[in-house]
């Protein structure tokens, strides 16, 4: 087991379900509903991908695979596409413009997909 991935999994899943909270009743008061569901879609997201770290982390000892690019790239992937989101719903509460960064969420989408192209990879490869 690597207690490390194992950790930031948690970690990802419980900043996940405190905005899930958040978005479920604070967001619905000053964002309209199609917002909501891009804010859902961030928070849902980070929690998949934080159930996906604890159970790399806890099999790593049986994957024999070298993770650190999967994990970095997915951790990458989940703070540009999720943080993009979040951003983004917020922006009007916070008086601010932010829609440069609507281009931006989908690179973080991509990073999500490299990391797992890797890990894939590395499984394929692995004797």
């Amino acid at each position: 087991m690597n207690k490390k991935i194992v950790v930031t999994g948690a970690v990802l899943i419980l900043i996940g379900i405190i905005l899930g909270a958040f978005g479920a009743h604070s967001l619905k008061k000053v964002v309209d509903s199609s917002q909501v569901l891009s804010f859902e879609t961030g928070v849902r997201y980070q929690i998949y991908h934080g159930f996906a770290l604890i159970i790399l982390g806890v099999n790593a000892d049986r994957l024999l695979i070298n993770s650190k690019w999967v994990i970095r790239f997915i951790l990458l992937g989940v703070a540009v596409f999720s943080l993009s989101i979040y951003l983004m719903v917020m922006q009007g509460p916070m008086g601010l413009s932010l829609k440069f960064l609507g281009p931006i969420t989908p690179i973080g989408g991509l990073l999500m997909v490299l990391g797992w192209v890797i890990f894939i990879k590395n499984l394929l490869l692995q004797k």
